[in-house]
This record gives C-alpha cells, structure tokens and sequence, in this order.
C-alpha cells in the first residue's frame, strides 16, 4: 500500500511538472550514468579517422581552389583580397572544429582507460588519513531553496572533517523588506541543516562509540554487532527516504536532488545492509576494522559542520563586486583568528592570538578547498574519491580536479534543453583536454590543493589592511585566468572522469544572454599570461605539448575568431568560385561527431541544426562579450561581474539582442534575392543564406519567443522615457556638514585637505583584506 501511494504521487508530481512545459521541451529526468559507457574501438578508430579527413579535405581545399584561383587563373586585386580573407576564415573556422575532434578524441583514451577505485579502498585510505577540506558556496541574491540542495549535497558527502561555509554577498543591511526576509531564510540554512541533521548524527556518534568500547580487544565482529549495524543502515536508509517524500517538489531540479541525492545515496545504504544481511547467513566473520570504517561512513555523511560568513559586514574585507573576492575574502582569513572591532568605518576584523570563541572569530584553515556555485548540485562520493585522487603520490603537484558539470535532465523550456546539451557536450571535451594536458579550470565545482592557491596568491595594501588575491578577479572568467596562473607557477590541473556533478542551466533567453556574454568576455586578455608561461617552460628547457597550447589557445579565443568569421560569411557576398563543396565535407566530420556525441548524452542527433541556429542568435552575445575585453584591454578597467539569474519569471533582455537576429534573418532573405535575381545565379550563397534564414528563424520563435521579442523591443524603445524620481537630499546633507565626525578625525587623522577624503576612505577600505598580522587599530 505505501508503495502504491508512493507512485501514485509521483505521477502527480510529473503531471503537474508536465504542465510547465514547453512544447520540445525534455520529458527525460534520468541522468546520464556516474560512469561513462566504454567506448567500442570501432568508435576510436572513426575518431581518428574523423581528424585525417577534417585535415585532409582542408588541404585538398587549399590546393584546388586557392592556389588555383591564384596562379593558374588571372585574378584581379578584389578577388585576391576576397581570396585571402574567406581563406583566412575557413582556416580558423576548420581549426576550431579539428580542436572538437581531437578533444573528444582524448575523452575517449580516457573513458576507456579510466577504472573506478573500488569503495573498500577509499574507506581503507580515510580510515587512517582524514585531510581536512572546506567547502565554499559563494552566493549572491540566490533563491533559499536552490541554496538550501547545494548545502545538503555537499553536507552529504561521505568526507571526515568536512566544513560548509555559505559565503553571503548580499548587502547585510537591505531595505527592501522582501529581499530582507529571503537574506534572513538563506542566514538561516546552516542552522536549519545542522538541526536537521542532528537526530542522525548523534545515533551514529553513539552507535560507533559503543561498538568501540565493546570491541577494543577483539579481531573479528560477533554477529551482533554486525546486525547492529544492519540495523543502523536500514534506518539511515529509510530516514533519507522520508526526507525525499517530504521534499517540495516544483521543477525537474527538485527531482534530480529527490532522487538522485537522497534517495540514491539511501539506496546505497540499504544495498550495503542487505550485503551485511548476506554475510550473517552465509557465517562470514567480519574484521572489527572493517565494521569500524562502516560505522564511519554513517558518521561522516551526517557529521558536517555548517555556517554563515559575510564579508560585507566587515569594512576591513574587500567588497569588490565579484565571486572572486568574495572567495578570496574567505580564503585569506582562514588558519587565523581575529577580534571583532567597531570603527568609524564599521566593524573591522582584528588578528589576535588569544581569540575567544563566543567573542570572536576563529577561521579553522584546512588542506583541501571545495568551491562550489549556489545553484550546484554533488552526488555521493565527490569529495572522497576526488581527494583520494589528489592524495596519490603520482598527483602531488596537481593543484585543482574537478568534474566539469553536467546538465540537470528535465529542462522545461525549450532553450534551457539545448543550452543543456551544450554543456553535456562541453563535459566530454574538457574531459578529452586533461588528455592532453590543458585542462581549465571550471569555476562551478572543483577540490583545491590549499597550498596551490598560497602559491599563486598576489598581495597589496591598501588603507594599511592586506588584501591577497588567490584567485583572480581581473576578469570575469576567474577560473580560467587562475587556471594559467597555476601552470605558470608548476601546478596541473585534471578533470576526474566521471559525472559527479551537475549545474544548473539559463531557463530563458535573458538569463542565457548574461551568462554566454560573461563566458566570452576575457579569453584575449589572457591570452598574453598563456604566452608568458609558454616561454618559461621553454626558457627551463621543459617539454611544451604543442597540442596542449593549441587547445588552451582555442579555448580561450575560439569564440572571438567565429563571431568576427561568422559575421563575414553571413554579410560579405564571396565571390562563387571560391566556394567549394570540401569546405562542406572537411566540416561534415565535426558535424557527425557532435551529432554521435548528442545522441551519446540522451539528445537527438538533428539537435546539431538546433544548435547552429542556436549560435547564430546568440552572435551579437558573443561578440559583445568579446568587444567588452578589447575594452578592457585599452582601458585597463575591470568589467563588472554580471550574475546568471536564477528566477521563476522571465528574464528581460536588452533590445538589441532580439533586433540583430531578426535582422540576421532579414539580411538572409535579401542575400538569398540578391544572388538569385543575376543573370548568373550564386546558388552557393543563395543556399548557405536560406539556411541561416530558416535556422535563425526557427532559432528566435522556439528559444526567445515572438511574444517576448515585441516586448523586449518595446520596452528597450521606451524605457528611456522614463526617469526615476530622486529624493532631495540637500538639507540631510547641510545637516551632516554641519556636524564633527569625532571619531573619524581621531580614526582617520585631519582630513581636511579635500572635500571628498572621507568618502574616498571610505571606498578604499571598502575593499580591503585583514590576514594574520599588519593590522593596529
């Protein structure tokens, strides 16, 4: 009976999450496996066979129709210039798509060779080594609830001596009485955790205690004690399993943390208590060892500490608007400890060596850090097995493992579907680069080597605080800057070859615009630091993988070379002779790929002309993503972190992300009439524009909506009319003048000598760090 109410409910929740969908949207709420299928070696073989005809056709290419065009037939000086740059976009274009195939390549070598360390091993390994690892969750302005399944993936994790710390980046001090009330649910959330939590933790404390002190002199456990632990097991299962009935469940991410969080890691459980059971029947004994490192399983998933930490509060943090610093703030106060301080500027934290717990604030450092993005989900065994790894005598000097995520499976619209297929695709390359040794660093989840970090950290002082900068904060695309750093100064970095975690997805075209324009901001400014490390490894007479340097190349400026192409291909009228039907076939192998590899990650195989269309609206993004660096560039000021929103309504998007596509398709269609309506037709432009025209059409009605586009015009039309109303805070201002501030001239000193000096004060220890010594208030 209580099964048949379980799936009755279920079939609710899917009716009632079917209703919010999009037509095309997923109905697959299964993820992908842990581990991945072992490739066939048919399928390796097609691989490499897939990179000599990409290369091939490119060559037969070049030689049949560039050089012919130039020294067998007479060309005048615009054919050559036309030549030359449609050869110069082919080229980049050709060498992007040989990258994907060389990268999926290498994650197939990795699949194949890839074996999982079995669970008796990791429990034999934590059982006499415990390091200690801290897991940050930077978070900004994020919804309670996504918060709330990050911290409990993470607080289950089977890990000894595991810390979660939630790093709020809110103001501490809102106005607005409902983004108060959300500050206040999300302060709340480790407390909530813990308590939670506590029934569990202290039945297992106890529970393991006990067998210890009834076991200190014997080998083998009694039959007893292991029905014990049977006993325990079943519960932890059955608890886990009340936990996920009483989930609220709303969206498809819900689901996956319902059934592949909990209830997954209770089946596990109860997999083990019936491989207990088995052994009592069959007579085995069971070393008190190995019942011990069981009973430390249970304490571990329910034996984490969770807190709060806001460096906002703390005028001697920095405050600078980024996860970057907003991580670094944390970082730079561990291993310390500090007394809290009031100033004219705020509270100021104080190192000192005799900190008392209940006055002051003790920062407990660690050997391992887990970042961790708010809106991420971990399954079971993250931390255990990725430390396992960095633990090995083979991996002293890798700084960073993760698993690059995967996609939650259920997507309710259309375009978080495909935003999620291109983000299965892009696990399995960043696993194929770690094939090759240019693995990047992806900021939403990986376990650091702490000692990795203090080697690459930048130090400066600003208002007499010390303000350390472990991972970089110049762009906006931190972890792949703190990535080339990190090799700069010796350290690698490998992404571990199984699914582990997953991220959440852009469920609407304006959030999309804000993450894909961020993801194609900064790879150019980069670029030079890639260079320098390049020429260091040269200069030590080290080995350099050309292949290495091709990769992190494409990587880091392959978007910028195919938005410049792309738009010359769709607005420049090529003369016919140089196109060529091997420009298509040295393509085709990459499109093939991508198709197999979709259909590998549970998508459809024509989900690649999706895709194409995808990309042409998402044009004018990239290109803005890759303008702002060459800003940057010139004016060496930092680009302010633009944050994905995570809401249930809409995001807007600016005008002119919705009016150049719709101008892509019109352009299409002239371009199509104009090399149609000749006495001499270009059927080759004709058919490459009608395809753009349907794609990018098809692209704007299924992912931006034709409803949301008129409104997003409209709105980016008239919003200029408006102007918000300003209180007048003259009188507010006379009265401030007229008083003497005390405590900042004995704080700060005469100030005098300028009208603004307070406030510039102000600013400057606003993003300020305090660390162990150097701080006298």
């Amino acid at each position: 009976m209580l099964i048949q109410n379980k799936l009755i409910q279920s079939e609710k929740i899917k009716k009632k999450i079917a209703k919010r969908r999009q037509w095309g949207a997923e109905s697959r709420t299964i993820p992908l496996p842990m581990i991945h299928e072992r490739p066939s070696e048919s399928k390796i073989v097609w691989s490499r066979i897939a990179i000599l005809l990409t290369i091939l056709f490119y060559i037969a290419y070049f030689i049949s129709t560039i050089i012919r065009e130039f020294f067998l037939v007479h060309s005048n000086f615009q054919f050559t210039m036309q030549a030359i740059s449609y050869l110069i976009i082919v080229t980049f274009l050709t060498f992007s798509a040989l990258m994907y195939l060389v990268a999926r390549q290498g994650a197939l070598q990795r699949f194949i060779k890839h074996i999982r360390v079995p669970r008796a091993k990791l429990d034999d390994h934590f059982y006499s080594k415990q390091p200690t690892i801290t897991v940050l969750v930077p978070s900004y302005s994020e919804e309670p609830q996504v918060v709330r399944k990050t911290l409990m993936s993470a607080a289950l994790q089977e890990y000894p001596n595991m810390r979660v710390v939630l790093l709020i980046d809110d103001n501490p001090n809102p106005t607005n009485p409902v983004v108060a009330a959300r500050l206040n649910k999300t302060r709340e959330l480790a407390n909530d955790i813990m308590a939670l939590f506590s029934e569990p933790r202290i039945r297992f404390k106890s529970a393991l205690s006990q067998f210890k002190r009834q076991n200190v002199k014997n080998n083998f456990a009694s039959s007893r004690d292991v029905k014990k632990l049977i006993s325990n097991y079943i519960w932890a299962s059955e608890w886990l399993n009340s936990l996920a009935d009483n989930e609220l469940i709303e969206d498809h991410v819900d689901v996956f943390f319902s059934e592949q969080v909990l209830r997954g890691l209770s089946k596990e459980l109860k997999v083990v208590a019936d491989a207990l059971n088995s052994s009592c029947l069959e007579g085995a004994k069971l070393s008190v060892k190995r019942i011990n490192q069981l009973y430390l399983r249970l304490n571990w998933i329910f034996n984490t500490e969770l807190t709060v930490f806001e460096r906002k509060k703390y005028a001697s943090l920095s405050h600078e608007a980024n996860k970057a610093m907003n991580l670094n703030s944390y970082i730079g106060l561990m291993g310390g400890a500090y007394k809290i301080r009031n100033t004219p500027e705020g509270i100021v934290l104080v190192p000192t060596v005799n900190a008392k717990k209940s006055k002051d604030l003790i920062v407990p450092d660690s050997d391992y850090l887990l970042t961790l993005d708010a809106d991420s989900i971990l399954l079971r065994e993250y931390c255990l097995r990725l430390v396992y790894f960095l633990e090995q005598p083979d991996n002293a000097r890798v700084a960073v493992t993760q698993t690059p995520y995967s996609s939650f499976r259920g997507a309710g619209t259309r375009i978080e579907r495909l935003a999620g297929a291109t983000t299965d695709i892009q696990h399995i390359l960043h696993q194929g680069m770690s094939y090759y040794g240019s693995t990047f660093w992806v900021g939403a989840n990986a376990v650091i080597r702490k000692v990795a970090l203090e080697d690459i950290a930048e130090t400066e002082y600003i208002g007499g605080f010390k303000i350390s900068r472990y991972i970089q904060d110049r762009t906006v695309i931190e972890d792949t800057e703190s990535s080339v750093d990190l090799a700069l100064h010796g350290w690698t970095l490998v992404n571990y070859p199984e699914r582990l975690s997953y991220s959440a997805t852009p469920p609407d075209f304006g959030s999309l615009v804000i993450q894909r324009r961020r993801w194609a901001n900064g790879g150019l400014l980069i670029l030079p630091k890639l260079w320098a490390h390049i020429k260091d490894k040269k200069r030590k007479n080290e080995p350099v993988s050309q292949m290495a340097i091709l990769l992190r190349v494409n990587y880091m400026a392959s978007i910028a070379w195919s938005s410049v192409g792309l738009i010359f291909l769709l607005a420049y009228p090529y003369d016919g002779r140089l196109l060529s039907p091997l420009v298509l076939l040295a393509a085709l192998p990459y499109f093939i790929a991508m198709g197999n590899d979709l259909k590998y990650c549970g998508y459809k195989w024509t989900d690649i002309f999706r895709i194409y269309g995808f990309n042409l609206i998402l044009l004018p993004v990239n290109l803005a993503g890759v303008l702002k660096s060459l800003q940057q560039a010139l004016n060496g000021r930092k680009i302010p972190f633009a944050r994905t929103p995570k809401v249930k309504d809409r995001t807007g998007v600016q005008a002119l992300y919705v009016i150049i596509p719709l101008l892509i398709v019109a352009f299409s269609i002239f371009t199509v009439w104009r090399n149609v309506a000749v006495p001499v037709p270009n059927w080759g432009n004709a058919i490459f524009a009608s395809f753009n025209a349907f794609s990018a059409s098809w692209a704007i009605i299924a992912y931006i909506g034709i409803w949301n586009s008129i409104v997003d015009v409209w709105i980016g039309m008239t919003s200029w009319l408006y102007v918000e109303t300003k209180k007048d805070n003259g009188k507010k201002m006379e009265e401030k003048k007229a008083d003497v501030d005390w405590r900042s001239i004995l704080y700060y000193g005469d100030m005098k000598g300028s009208v603004h000096a307070s406030s510039s004060v102000i600013i400057a220890a606003s993003s300020i760090h305090s660390k162990k010594n150097g701080v006298n208030v």
